[in-house]
């Protein structure tokens, strides 16, 4: 019998769903529902089981925890992420780890386009004085016919490529892995950073988390951006240094920001972030679409059964592979 745990259900997706009464036909299960404590807590919880799915990113799955969890062969991942884990320690302790990429593309890329319009008409200012009886008027911005630059090109840079298209705005993008064909198959150009940051009014980060990508938007790239342009994250807050943000933002060296991710989540009241007028926050929902989290809850339980059932997981989703 196969044993299959799921630490960090919490707060619940996977629970309660067809998605975890397909899992319970492949082996048994166990659901946690609070946050392990500790790292302690979280080695008991897993070190007896087979495979982890891992549903929050909260979660870090390190090398020694890792190392504590002799049983462990399959590491499956809801979501595209993986900055949780020590991937070099799963290859070196042949632990296989899966994702489920694009699961969330077209809702993540949705909320992303959603709150770069809130931004830029203002929605949540104009709402609060409204609802308090007022009845402000003011320009607000136009994004047909502005620029948008996209920094990666991934299954959500595309959905956002698209839609941007949509609202008649110019996309540009940056990406590692730039070729002819990609531009072409999503109608856009290619350009350096530099000029992407000079020309956008809109810049939309689109990159995973990584040693590569830490800290990859510096002050230097504030600077080299309109005054009028706007910046969205809805990746990871890691992509960007915070600090400059806030100071870009405050000193209105860019005119905002809509942002959906953070370095500490949930954000403490009265977070300095919040206090800017020019900022739009969401609660790291952009991808919590009822459409979504169940597509990717079945993608992360059918990695499971490929790995424990079938032996043949989909190349897309196969991050690391194990020998255990």
């Amino acid at each position: 019998m196969h044993r299959i745990v799921v630490p960090d259900d919490f707060p619940k997706a996977l629970s309660g769903t067809r998605a975890e009464e397909k899992l319970k036909e492949i082996g048994e299960v166990r659901i946690y529902m609070e946050k392990a404590k500790t790292q302690e807590e979280l080695i008991e919880r897993i070190n007896e089981f087979d495979v982890v799915i891992n549903i929050r990113a909260y979660t870090g799955l390190t090398r020694q925890v890792l190392g504590s969890c002799p049983k462990l062969r399959h590491l499956s991942i809801w979501g595209a992420g993986t900055d949780n884990v020590d991937l070099e320690a799963a290859r070196d302790l042949g632990i296989t780890v899966t994702n489920t990429p694009g699961s969330n593309a077209v809702a993540v890329a949705e909320h992303t386009i959603a709150i770069l319009l809130a931004l830029a008409r203002q929605i949540p200012y104009l709402d609060r004085e409204v609802r308090s009886g007022k009845w402000p008027r003011g320009e607000m911005v136009q994004l047909s016919g502005k620029v948008m630059g996209v920094i990666g090109l991934g299954a959500i840079g595309k959905n956002v490529v698209k839609i941007a298209k949509g609202l008649g705005m110019e996309v540009l993008a940056w990406t590692f892995h730039p070729s002819p064909q990609r531009a072409e198959e999503s109608g856009i150009r290619f350009v350096s950073m530099e000029d992407l940051l000079r020309s956008s009014d809109v810049v939309s980060l689109h990159l995973r988390l990584s040693d590569q990508t830490r800290g990859f938007f510096k002050k230097g790239d504030f600077d080299l951006m309109k005054p009028t342009a706007f910046i969205v994250n809805t990746a990871r807050a890691g992509l960007i240094e915070l600090g400059e943000l806030y100071n870009a933002l405050r000193s209105k060296r860019i005119a905002g920001a809509a942002m959906d991710v953070f370095d500490r989540e949930p954000l403490s009241h009265g977070d300095p972030i919040t206090t800017l007028p020019n900022v739009v926050v969401t609660p790291h929902n952009s991808g919590m679409t009822p459409e979504a989290v169940m597509n990717g809850l079945m993608m992360a339980v059918d990695n499971v059964e490929a790995f424990l059932v079938n032996g043949k997981i989909d190349p897309s989703c196969l991050v690391v592979r194990g020998s255990r």
